[in-house]
């Protein structure tokens, strides 16, 4: 390395998951950088955001494997320092933004793209300076700021991808998208849905979110709390006709309303389970009586992530990611976690690395 590129990194590592204390296994601390390799990329990260996966990791609540020791984090952005004798796509001073997996070029997702998830299998972002492959990286948009664009690389993706990835399936104008929340994919599919033309029915257990959300675009709000058969109530604002793409994130319960919601030939691309998981849940007779698609992703690819970015700069005002008010310096990234947990958020949790 040369002389003016440091040599340490303050980073986090998850130590155990064995989940005895909530975020206990959090450990930080300051480590060596090691040598750059050929292919590799030195990013200084400037802001990094949370998603639901980094909360449940150190509980060992996460169903897929976790490294040893991992740095956690997928979502982050930064400048590049320096780059390795065979990188082509980057150049010290460049502004980028993590890939989730670091192998999901493009197409569908197979067992070793899945398999390369930041924060997971390989070390996250949740550090002051990291090195990545170039392949693993994407121009960061030059509308965004660092925090913004850190926002990104999962809920921004994966709303994407809810809404894109079937190809004779888009979300097109006048057509119907129910959103669940105000978690980041939530709200990120909101803001793509309408800059689509879509009209947008989002789901809030909170009245006090229901005006937030008609701020953003939403066209009706139904508190799911005061109306457990939202399901049916969605329907309804359709005309009966049903929703074209649901944005299923909550899990089994909330899962059985989507059914109730969708249109014939609709689709419910499954993302998650914010709201737990039980072994009492629809099942196969439910999606072949409603004679839907149910699809289950796991974010996207970077030339989705790439087409997304061009979109976010080519709609600078309508696709702006929404910021929680309150954000955490790398040091207080306990504190963030306990924050993200406890639900007060409104769309993403961020951390501000100096």
């Amino acid at each position: 390395m040369t002389p003016d590129i440091p040599k340490t990194t303050k980073q986090w590592n998850v130590t155990s998951n064995d989940g005895k204390d909530r975020f206990g296994a959090l450990k930080y601390s300051e480590q060596k950088i090691a040598e750059l390799g050929d292919s590799e990329v030195l990013v200084k990260l400037h802001a990094a955001s949370l998603n639901y996966r980094d909360l449940i990791i150190p509980q060992g609540k996460y169903p897929f494997p976790v490294a040893p020791n991992i740095i956690p984090g997928s979502d982050g952005a930064g400048t590049v320092l320096a780059v390795g004798r065979q990188v082509t796509r980057f150049k010290p001073g460049d502004k980028v933004v993590t890939l989730f997996n670091q192998e999901h070029i493009g197409g569908p997702i197979t067992q070793t793209s899945a398999a390369s998830g930041l924060g997971g299998s390989r070390h996250g972002v949740l550090r002051s300076i990291g090195a990545f492959n170039e392949q693993g990286l994407v121009h960061q948009p030059s509308s965004l700021t660092a925090v913004e664009a850190a926002t990104l690389p999962c809920a921004g993706v994966t709303a994407w991808n809810a809404l894109y990835g079937v190809s004779d399936n888009q979300v097109a104008p006048g057509q119907w998208v129910l959103t669940q929340g105000t978690g980041g994919v939530s709200i990120f599919a909101l803001q793509f849905a309408k800059a689509a033309g879509a009209r947008v029915i989002a789901t809030t257990g909170s009245n006090d979110k229901v005006e937030v959300l008609k701020k953003l675009g939403a066209d009706h709000v139904i508190n799911y709390k005061e109306n457990p058969e939202w399901g049916t109530k969605a329907k309804e604002i359709t005309g009966g006709v049903g929703v074209d793409h649901i944005v299923e994130v909550a899990g089994p319960k909330s899962m059985e309303q989507s059914l109730k919601a969708v249109k014939v030939s609709g689709l419910i691309t499954i993302i998650g389970f914010v709201g737990g998981f039980t072994k009492d849940q629809p099942g196969f007779i439910e999606c072949l009586n409603n004679i839907c698609t149910t699809r289950g992703i796991l974010v996207g690819s970077r030339k989705q992530m790439e087409d997304m970015c061009l979109a976010i700069d080519g709609n600078p005002d309508r696709l702006k990611p929404v910021v929680d008010e309150k954000t955490f310096d790398l040091e207080q990234l306990k504190e963030a976690y306990e924050y993200q947990w406890s639900g007060q958020h409104f769309g993403k949790v961020c951390v501000t690395i100096a």
